[in-house]
């Protein structure tokens, strides 16, 4: 079975943890994201952390965003259930953010910081 690529392979910083490569070749390949993302990180437990790194850091610099009008058409064409797996991953990642957010402002650091800018 050939499969035949005949979108253009782009970043997805919008849907994308960084800047957009996993989800990118993610929408390249047609797979979920979270199995990308899930490659990438076993490939770099298991010996290929350097190769992983380089192969991100290239792609991240020589891919394209994704024009917005694609990305919005996208969208509109997925499935309810997709759109709700993308708003879902978003929803983790605002309240991953949120939690380091928060546990920065409680912790001791923040404080100290805090009093040597009244200083």
């Amino acid at each position: 079975m050939a499969h035949t690529f005949k979108q253009p392979l782009y970043l997805r910083p919008d849907e994308g943890m960084c800047k957009g490569v996993c989800a990118g070749v993610a929408h390249y390949l047609d797979v979920p994201v979270k199995l990308v993302r899930i490659i990438v990180v076993l490939s770099m437990f298991f010996g290929l952390f350097l190769l992983t790194i380089v192969a991100y850091a290239i792609l991240a610099y020589w891919l394209e965003p994704a024009p917005a009008d694609e990305a919005s058409a996208e969208r509109s064409r997925m499935a309810p259930s997709q759109q709700l797996d993308l708003l879902e991953l978003r929803l983790d990642d605002s309240e991953q953010h949120l939690r380091q957010v928060e546990r920065y402002v409680t912790s001791e650091t923040f404080g100290v910081r805090n009093r040597f800018r009244r200083l």
